[in-house]
């Protein structure tokens, strides 16, 4: 018995329905999923077999980074492999909060919109510019609520003079942030000398053990396990990329070393106990309601 025909078919119609209607050219064909480009994430390119993990996106490319540390370019869409699979990267959509938002130290984050804060007549010296930049990335929102200003000193040898010229007292304290500070040390001598001297009441010289601040981001970050012991007589950060791999000819390999190291550092998790205790112990120094 032949089928019955649907209602609305045309009776006169001797070849049924238009075989090229609808998406006629899609038919077979495979569908690349979409991948957002999520940081962290492990892409290979599919023409080269480059491979390298996201670590940002500039200008509708996406920036990869390989085992070595070095990053490249590649335009954001088709060409990618995510475990094998082709896909097309494309730029992460922006997502909404979910409850109470924390900034890089872990604090609770005040809301936008209230009336821009004074800042504190103290302030907190650290010992150098990666110290400086270190700070802000992970306290710098903290330190903005509190008007609390960050200065660097260019080195801790010039720290009386700074302190000379700041002049500290009631209600105008210093918080001062220096490396390598281990008994015995230049430094160690330099804090005891402040600790003793007229600005001892508005002034705290803390200061973590590290050579320099470098060491104090954990090295799985880096991927790596620990950070290496560099000889005496090599300077300390040139012999750091250099057994890292990383370039280290000029002062321009070693600022782009840096900012490798900072750009893995998300928070207060990536950074040692070391580190953490001293900043929060001079924010809540400079911070404190004057005597």
């Amino acid at each position: 018995m032949p089928a019955t025909p649907p209602l609305d078919a045309d009776p006169f119609d001797r070849y049924g329905s238009d075989v090229l209607a609808g998406d006629w050219k899609a038919h077979g064909r495979t569908v690349i999923p979409t991948v957002e480009a999520e940081r962290d994430l492990v892409v290979e390119l599919a023409e080269s077999g480059y491979c390298g993990a996201v670590v940002g996106i500039e200008q509708g490319s996406v920036v990869l980074e390989d085992r070595f540390g070095k990053r490249r370019l590649f335009p954001l869409g088709h060409g990618f492999l995510v475990e094998g699979r082709a896909v097309q990267l494309v730029k992460p959509k922006p997502k909404a909060p979910v409850g109470r938002l924390r900034t890089a130290s872990g604090s609770f984050a005040v809301e936008q919109g209230g009336p821009a804060r004074v800042a504190l007549p103290s302030r907190i010296f650290v010992e150098g510019r990666h110290d400086a930049e270190l700070v802000e990335k992970v306290w710098g929102a903290d330190l903005r609520v509190e008007g609390v200003v960050v200065e660097y000193l260019e080195g801790v040898d010039v720290l009386d003079d700074v302190l000379a010229e700041f002049r500290p007292g009631p209600g105008r304290k210093a918080g001062v942030l220096v490396d390598h500070l281990v008994p015995g040390s230049k430094e160690q001598r330099i804090a005891d000398a402040v600790a003793r001297g007229p600005h001892r009441a508005h002034v705290l010289v803390v200061g973590h053990p590290f050579i320099d601040v470098w060491q104090s981001v954990k090295p799985a970050r880096l991927g790596k396990q620990a950070w290496p012991v560099i000889p005496r007589g090599t300077e300390w950060k040139h012999g750091v990329c250099e057994a890292f791999g990383w370039p280290h000819a000029d002062q321009a390999d070693i600022a782009r070393a840096w900012q490798h190291i900072l750009g893995r550092v998300r928070g207060y998790g990536d950074l040692e106990p070391a580190l953490l205790g001293r900043v929060e112990e001079l924010i809540d120094f400079v911070t404190a309601p004057a005597d």
